[in-house]
This record gives structure tokens, sequence and C-alpha cells, in this order.
């Protein structure tokens, strides 16, 4: 049964926990105020109680506070900012992240000049370093934030939920490729609103509500089963759409945090979105050869599902949707 073998995803998916966008990239930018002056901003994830990743910003020798750092914790991250004055400028030194070799996060780099460009570098715990540049590359931005896309998508155990439950009550191949091309047209206007600013939205409410569309389609997957045909199997591509348009918010709320190149905005918003669609055709591609894979061990080992299993992936996914909604709206 299909539900069944989804099941082996399901427990696959689930296993690092219960808990949604916990994969948080910490955040440098550099402004240029001056030619030898530069603003800083660095954001770093917190660990709960005041406290952070040991992550810390180490530039050129010549570079000196004007200064003094003034930090401030909110929404369990730590930033800080201060000013410094290097003489000669940064172009052509190299800035370092101490202590990221011993995390598994990363951090994006945005370095703003006097003239408007932008110099955008995604820094990983094996590459630490990055040298600033005389003049930014579009191809580096286009880079960086299909990764970061991926990264999202792949880390967002939220919507990789929603996703396997349309999976799960989606049957037929032209219906589920107009399902989840509708989702992601919903969500790819939602994310281009909000990250321009066209849409404003609070965030909790919105986390709450992507959770709730969890839920609901668990549920009606234990409707289908039972003979009652509900709205998502009639109408799947509807209800995508619909919450798609949330899920958007989400994928916003996760961009806005580490913020756009002022100078390639288009750049980095269309190379985001086409990160968040490569890591969501990659889930979908890894749910389709998981299932293969069980169909043709249980055939081999004349292993018959037993007839309540098909409930476990919807009461599984609807029961950890529903802890998101509480843990969500208790914070709010």
């Amino acid at each position: 049964m299909k539900n069944a073998f989804l099941l082996l995803v399901l427990l696959a998916t689930c296993a690092p926990g219960a808990f949604a966008h916990e994969v948080r990239p910490a955040y440098l930018e550099l402004r240029q105020t001056a030619p030898e002056t530069y603003d800083v901003l660095w954001k770093v994830p917190g660990l709960g109680d005041n406290l952070r990743l040991g992550l810390y910003v180490e530039l050129q020798a010549r570079c000196t506070k004007a200064t003094e750092p003034r930090a401030t914790m909110v929404n369990n991250a730590y930033t800080e900012r201060w000013t410094v004055k290097c003489a000669g400028g940064l172009t052509g030194g190299t800035i370092h992240i101490a202590g990221l070799a011993s995390t598994f996060t990363d951090v994006l780099a945005r370095l703003e000049r006097l003239d408007g460009t932008t110099q955008i570098t995604r820094l990983t715990p094996s590459a630490a370093s990055f040298v600033v540049e005389a003049a930014p590359r579009a191809l580096e931005v286009a880079r960086t934030y299909t990764v970061l896309g991926v990264e999202h998508i792949l880390t967002g155990m939220d919507h990789l939920l929603f996703v396997l439950a349309l999976l799960i009550l989606v049957e037929g191949t032209r219906r589920l490729i107009a399902t989840v091309t509708a989702f992601t047209v919903a969500h790819s206007l939602t994310l281009a609103g909000a990250t321009l600013g066209f849409v404003h939205v609070p965030g909790p409410p919105i986390e709450a509500a992507i959770a709730l569309s969890i839920v609901f389609v668990a549920t009606e997957i234990i409707h289908s089963r039972q003979g009652r045909i509900g709205l998502t199997e009639r109408f799947p591509w509807i209800v995508a759409f619909t919450f798609g348009l949330l899920h958007g918010f989400g994928f916003a709320s996760a961009l806005n945090a580490v913020g756009l190149p002022q100078t390639a905005i288009p750049v980095a918003l269309l190379f985001f979105n086409v990160g968040v669609e490569v890591g969501q055709l990659l889930f979908i591609a890894a749910v389709f050869v998981v299932i293969a894979l069980a169909r043709q061990v249980t055939r081999r080992v004349g292993v018959v599902p037993p007839a309540w299993a098909w409930r476990v992936p919807p009461y599984a996914i609807g029961s950890v949707a529903m802890f998101w909604v509480i843990q969500r709206m208790a914070v709010y």
C-alpha cells in the first residue's frame, strides 16, 4: 500500500526532531560609509538563555574599532553593531570568522560599497574566510542564494511534511504535477511580495497557519481512506495554491533574516526561489526512490503491510504539525 511505504519516508524525515528551521546562518554586513570607514552588523544564532554560538569576526590588522560594539539579544539572535576604520579600505584583504570551523552553521557575508555595488559570500565551516574583491560578481550572488534556497527547504520540516502529505493524498501523475505547480506558483508570489515589501504579515501567526495547513491535509488523508472525499482530493491544486501562499511567507521570513544585496535584489530573489524549487524537487525524487526501493524489498521478502498501516503516516504528520501549532501560538 502506498501510504505504508511512505511511512518509511516519514520516519526518516522526522528523525532529526519535531522542530522546523533549526539550521540558521549567521549574518555579517559591512557597509562602507567613507573610503576607509565601515559600519559592521553581526548577527549570530542564539542558543537560548542569552547564550549564542561562539562565532567572532576577524578583520584585517589594519582595521581598528572607531566605536565600541553595541550588543542586543532579540528573538534568540545575538546582534552586534560597531564601526571600524581600515587604512586603505578593505579591498584585497581577508575577513575570517573565528569559531566557524567548529560548528555546523554557515555565515552569509555582505559587503556594500560606497558606489552601491555589493559583494555576497557564503562562508562554511570548511571555508571560513573570504577575500574582499574590487568588484562584485553576479554569478557569486546567484550561487550563494541558490544554495541558501536549497538549504532552507531541505531543513524546513514543516514545508517538507506538507509536500509529503500532498504526495500521499494526490493520485495520478498529471494531478500531482498540477498540484506541485500550483504550490510553486503560490509560494513564489508571496515570497516575492513579502521580500520586496509589498505585503507585511507578522511571523508567528503565519508559522502557526503553516502548521495548521499540514494538519488539514493530514486530516484529509484520513477522511479519504475512510471513504469521505474531501476538498483536497477533489481540487488538490486549489488547496496547494491557497496554502502555498502561506508557505511563501515562511520562505520570505528566512530570506529577510539574511537580507538581500541592494544592487542585485532581482538576481538574489530569483535564485533563492530557484534553490527552493530545486530542493523541493530533490525531496520529491527522494520520496519516490524510497517508495520504489521499499516495494522491491517487500516483494522479495513477501511482507504484507497490516491493514492499519495506512493510518500511521497521516496521524504522525498531523501530530507533529499540531505540536508546532501549539508551540508557535504559545510564543506569540
